[in-house]
């Protein structure tokens, strides 16, 4: 009886269910709890028994067992009661669907969390899954007056989705299938409401067509802004072309790629030695590299007109140097200049939504990949959508 009255004193599932029969199992390593109904109102009968797996109990296993009261509704229906440990249909309780949800959000790791918690992989799945769909339907309408658009790779083959993130808020709104414009638009359509969407004030993105026709039609009130870090690594890609063609010709340039495109805080004493030679024999490459950095330095300029006075400078300086890569990327940037300029004088950009990109990129290789888009979008909304996941009990 000392057993029973402790593990009611740690359950503590109401004055309607007590424990009548507590079985240990030293070999299998469990403990299988036996429930019975107590409550003053009469059932009609009694369910089947059901079992659900509960916490640990030290190193053991722990099951509840129990058959649940079923009542008569005023219409006649027969209706079976809902336990107050566990949702209607599930077979774990709620206590241990929190702590695989906790144990997850730790690992980042489906198959550790099946281990840590002693479950099969289908049941941490399961519970992330519904945890998901539960936390996206909990989402309130919030104003959100910034958005953040980018793709990330899924598959090889060129299969991407589309990523629509909150910039202030650092979570992911919802994930797309594919980057086409049809896509984006339904995308956007079903995160924000009519009434959401007239509160956006503006959208960052790359120069991806299909981003910005979605933008137009869905958001024409917000201005664009195209995101300096994509615009960086334009002119950077542009750089390493023009340093592979060079390096044909002048050997010297092996094994300088990092040297060229990192950031000056952050190169090596070695790479630092081999950039300062670089420029000073005055290459191709060199000049691409003064490109790039002459437009980082327009983004330090505030106002409308300071920054298409100083564009139009670059832009005109650029083609001047007559390098076809840098040239490639100026004229792109010129058939945009109303969205970079805009990037040039907003403190928006997609830095937050490159972070979870990176963070995105990092759970799909510990995962090592996920087969489907349903499994690839509830990872990025369990771990990144910032939502409420725990059930209700």
């Amino acid at each position: 009886m000392q057993t029973e009255r402790f593990f009611d004193l740690l359950l503590s599932f109401g004055l309607d269910w007590r424990v009548s029969e507590v079985l240990e199992d030293p070999l299998g390593k469990k403990v299988d709890i036996y429930l019975c109904y107590c409550g003053k109102e009469s059932p009609y009968d009694y369910a089947p028994v059901r079992s659900w797996r509960h916490l640990d109990t030290l190193q053991y296993k722990s099951y509840i067992h129990a058959r649940l009261p079923r009542f008569k509704s005023a219409d006649g229906k027969v209706i079976t009661q809902v336990p107050p440990w566990a949702d209607k249909h599930e077979r774990h309780t709620s206590l241990f669907e929190m702590a695989v949800i906790d144990t997850l959000q730790a690992t980042t790791n489906q198959s550790k969390t099946a281990a840590l918690m002693q479950c099969s992989f289908e049941v941490v799945n399961r519970i992330m899954h519904r945890a998901c769909e539960r936390g996206m339907q909990r989402r309130k309408d919030v104003a959100v007056s910034h958005l953040s658009i980018d793709e990330k790779s899924f598959k090889k083959g060129h299969q991407y989705v589309t990523v629509l993130s909150d910039p202030v808020g650092g979570s992911v709104l919802d994930v797309a299938e594919g980057r086409s414009k049809d896509a984006c638009v339904k995308l956007i359509q079903k995160t924000l409401k009519p009434r959401q969407r007239t509160q956006v004030k503006s959208i960052s993105m790359d120069m991806w067509k299909a981003f910005i026709g979605a933008a137009q039609k869905t958001l024409p009130q917000a201005t664009i802004v195209h995101d300096k870090f994509h615009l960086i690594g334009y002119l950077s890609k542009a750089i390493d072309k023009v340093r592979r063609k060079e390096v044909k010709s002048h050997p010297e340039l092996k094994n300088s790629r990092y040297a060229l495109l990192k950031n000056q805080e952050n190169l090596t004493e070695m790479q630092r030695a081999k950039f300062n030679a670089i420029c000073d024999a005055n290459y191709q490459v060199s000049k691409a590299w003064q490109v790039r950095e002459n437009f980082r330095d327009a983004f330090k300029n505030k106002t409308t007109a300071q920054g298409r006075a100083i564009f139009e400078e670059w832009f005109f300086d650029t083609l001047k140097c007559g390098i076809p890569e840098v040239t490639e990327v100026a004229i792109m940037f010129f058939d945009h200049v109303d969205g970079i300029i805009n990037a040039m004088t907003s403190t928006l950009n997609n830095a937050m939504a490159e972070r979870l990109n990176g963070k995105i990129q990092l759970l799909k290789a510990t995962a090592r990949g996920y087969r489907s888009f349903k499994h690839f979008r509830n990872a990025i909304l369990f771990f990144y959508g910032n939502l409420n996941l725990y059930p209700l009990k």
